[in-house]
């Protein structure tokens, strides 16, 4: 069977779960691996015709073209290396990674393409770029607020899909999000600093993932919404920035790229 050559990492989670099945459906991709941690009790069930799940790395990657990575920050780096030394893309979804997480990312795509971003819903990136255009045009006098809320399992906060609006604000309104966020209020805070873009985290239940950007003025609020009720969005992207980086040589790219939005 001809087609992208695909290898799941984190397959036995649900973001993993649901990429398997996206991929099965997908008419140009063909699954070619599945990585799972080592001690995961799902090693050696078989997924697809021809794979098992595996945690060999590098056996695992061996002749594919791509890996899609939704994984934790150290699995991601792990794979990384190995994915430079063989000479296979990567589409990486992980969040939470640090500067120098990021710097390893960059320094790895003069060799192989990577994208990279903290959301790979098509809407979501078309989010983004609305909010380019929300912030020059709101600059002043608007109070800006980003609420997400998730399920209970995710295990950092704010989400990179939220710190990645707060970003893509503070740069287009010449901003340092470092100094500009604020990412809790407690007591008495005193008013609020209008140079700041603050952060509200919800958890709970199954929720896939909702993000909201508040402007609010004098006598009008904007709000930019985003609602994900099924994982598939971010697993479409992914096979999106796959077929990709397939089309592209080495480099760091993110959603932007992929779907011309640049």
């Amino acid at each position: 069977m001809s087609g992208i050559r695909t290898v799941i990492a984190g397959c036995g989670g649900r973001m993993g779960k649901t990429l398997l099945e996206c991929v099965a459906q997908a008419d140009d991709l063909v699954l070619h691996g599945a990585l799972e941690h080592a001690g995961s009790p799902l090693l050696g069930n078989t997924v697809a015709a021809g794979v098992k799940i595996t945690d060999d790395i590098e056996a695992a990657l061996s002749g594919a073209d791509v890996l899609i990575d939704f994984t934790r920050p150290e699995g991601t780096l792990r794979h990384l290396e190995l994915c430079r030394k063989l000479k296979v893309n990567m589409v990486v979804g992980t969040t939470g990674l640090d500067a120098r997480q990021k710097t390893r990312l960059g320094a790895a795509a003069q060799d192989i393409g990577i994208v990279f971003a903290p959301n790979m819903s098509v809407g979501v990136n078309l989010v983004f770029k609305l909010l380019e255009t929300a912030s020059r045009v709101l600059d002043k006098g608007y109070d800006i607020e980003i609420i997400e809320a998730h399920h209970r399992h995710k295990v950092d906060a704010p989400s990179g899909t939220a710190l990645g609006m707060g970003e893509v604000i503070a740069r287009t309104l010449g901003r340092d999000l470092e100094k500009c966020a604020v990412y809790g209020r407690e007591g008495v805070t005193g008013e609020r600093d209008p140079y700041t873009i603050g952060f509200a985290t919800v958890r709970g239940g199954d929720i896939v993932g909702d993000h909201t950007v508040l402007y609010a003025g004098t006598g009008e609020r904007i709000e930019i919404t985003h609602k994900a009720s099924s994982r598939a969005t971010f697993a479409l992207g992914a096979l999106r920035a796959a077929r990709f980086l397939h089309a592209n040589g080495a480099g760091l790219y993110d959603m932007q790229d992929v779907l011309g939005l640049k």
